[in-house]
């Protein structure tokens, strides 16, 4: 058996990308010509079957977007032109939008044409069968002029649902024109996976001989459950998106799609070894899209191996797969125990653990109590690792900080003449040493962050080398009012490093130094290990 799951030498199973074309009609979702192309590549790597690039003619940017797909050398996807059959009462030959399909210069054209009655006489407002004469005669005159087809049957299972025959004649009209796969699309969204595997294999009997594909949308959260059970029907050709990207609930998320094709059906949709790219794909793809990923996306999502109860943590330091269902490394993820107030002293020695510090067995029950006490007044440590590690640090006895702040004070206030202000002043002591310091900024936080750094330049220099990049404020129990209590979560950068720390108070002033006194000590302490592995590396080498 392979790494991926599976035996063989090769794809049982096509993966049709649609994230460029039914992906980009999420609401809020926008990519450029180069973003299509940069995931392209990607998906290319990741060794999909086929790549839907968008619709030609309906907007420059697919245009574009084929005209430089021809210069580009994929490794072995093929890229797809999508587009639907000619419009009624009108030749195939003489249809506009087919010739753009040929114009795009794809190997590949995939049509859509309608399967549900309702769909032929009411929005169509055609006769059923000049229907099927449009889709059998698009699909000829697209063969006819070199292209693979891969035909859509649009709303195919409410279409079979109302008319089994009517919907199953479409189908035989475009095997019949040269369509390779039929693909059979929940278009609405709303079957159920039992009702997915009849109608797959009760089309499978009808058709013995074609190959079919499914394409499922998410409206009844059953896209992935759909998809696998049409599989598990015969399907050999699924559609979908990266991370589920799609109109409406969004269309069959392929990240989920491919690792249960793979690891649960034990049938291959990708090449050897491909499989462990997938987290890397999906979070390439949310961060080119500008979308926050999901942490809670199985098999990719940050979340989908942490865990968080003590019980749990104890059984998987003992036995991984007793709370995970698969090898976290098979899908390019990693295990990750999360620390708070529901945590057992595992969680604790687990975590120093993973971030290489020594932890005795009665050091790691002081953290936990203090853990439980903090998080009752509103830290949370789960997002705030830097945080915690600062926490067990000062649980050891015999550990000093690199400063301590003795007071502060903030005010905010406007000038005459002038646009608001914000002062701060801060008294810290390093060492044997106490330095008072001021500083403006645009907001009271700002102004704390520069008095704080004007104080610990002089002893740090590193200091002058970190950055925040985020700072986010939750209000934890609103019914308090101006009371209640405000937790701070802030987000830190050096050149090499990336940490997280947090504050709660009732002030959030107070919360908001809390998180940049963690975030600057944990910064030093980054820096001062950097520096002690260097020397060693020079006294190796000397």
């Amino acid at each position: 058996m392979s790494s991926n799951g599976h035996n063989g030498p090769g794809p049982v199973v096509e993966i049709y990308d649609t994230t460029l074309r039914d992906g980009t009609q999420m609401e809020g979702m926008s990519l450029s010509c180069d973003d299509k192309l940069r995931i392209a590549g990607h998906l290319d790597t990741l060794g999909v079957a086929f790549i839907e690039g968008g619709w030609p003619g309906s907007n420059p940017k697919d245009v574009e977007f084929f005209q430089r797909a021809k210069d580009v050398a994929w490794k072995s996807v093929q890229i797809s032109a999508f587009g639907s059959t000619c419009r009624a009462e009108l030749r195939a030959e003489d249809d506009k939008q087919l010739q753009t399909l040929l114009e795009a210069e794809t190997p590949v054209c995939t049509i859509f044409g309608k399967a549900w009655k309702m769909h032929v006489t009411e929005v169509l407002r055609t006769r059923l069968e000049e229907n099927l004469r449009m889709i059998e005669e698009s699909v000829v005159f697209l063969s006819g002029k070199g292209r693979r087809v891969i035909y859509d049957a649009e709303h195919f299972f409410d279409g079979y649902k109302s008319d089994s025959e009517y919907a199953l004649e479409t189908l035989r009209v475009a095997a019949r024109g040269g369509a390779e796969t039929l693909v059979l699309c929940d278009t609405n969204g709303g079957s159920m996976p039992w009702e997915i595997e009849q109608m797959v294999t009760a089309v499978k009997e009808a058709l013995p001989k074609a190959r079919l594909g499914i394409h499922a949308h998410n409206d009844g959260e059953c896209g992935v459950a759909n998809s696998v059970a049409a599989v598990r029907a015969g399907a050999r050709h699924v559609q979908g998106t990266i991370n589920g990207y799609g109109e409406r609930c969004g269309n069959a998320n392929l990240c989920a799609v491919i690792a249960d094709i793979e690891l649960k059906l034990g049938l291959s949709c990708l090449p050897e070894g491909s499989l462990s790219q997938l987290y890397d794909l999906s979070h390439f793809v949310a961060e080119i899209a500008n979308l926050s990923p999901n942490d809670h996306a199985a098999y990719v999502g940050r979340s989908a191996f942490a865990h968080k109860g003590g019980v749990h943590v104890s059984a998987i330091r003992r036995h991984p797969e007793s709370y995970e269902h698969v090898d976290p490394k098979l899908v390019g993820n990693e295990s990750r125990v999360v620390v708070s107030e529901l945590s057992g002293r595992s969680n604790v020695l687990s975590k120093a653990e993973e971030m290489g510090l020594e932890v005795s067995s009665d050091h790691g029950s002081r953290v936990l109590e203090r853990v439980k006490e903090l998080e009752a007044k509103g830290f949370a440590y789960e997002a705030a690792e830097a945080s915690f590690a600062l926490l067990m640090a000062r649980q050891q006895e015999g550990y000093k900080p690199p400063f301590e702040v003795l007071d502060f004070q903030a005010s905010v206030g406007r000038r005459r003449g002038g646009g608001m202000v914000a002062e701060a002043t801060v008294k810290v002591q390093i060492g044997d040493e106490v330095m008072l310091t001021a500083g403006e900024g645009n907001g009271p936080v700002s102004a704390l962050d520069a008095a704080l750094r004007k104080s610990l330049r002089p002893f740090f220099p590193q200091v002058a080398e970190m950055h925040l990049s985020d700072y986010k404020v939750r209000i934890l129990d609103g019914r308090s009012g101006v009371a209640a209590t405000t937790r701070v979560l802030i987000d830190s950068q050096s050149e090499h490093d990336t940490w997280s720390t947090v504050g709660a108070s009732s002030n959030i002033i107070e919360a908001s130094l809390q998180a940049l006194v963690d975030s600057i000590e944990y910064g030093l302490t980054l820096g001062q290990a950097r520096q002690e592995r260097q020397a060693e590396a020079q006294q190796a080498r000397s």
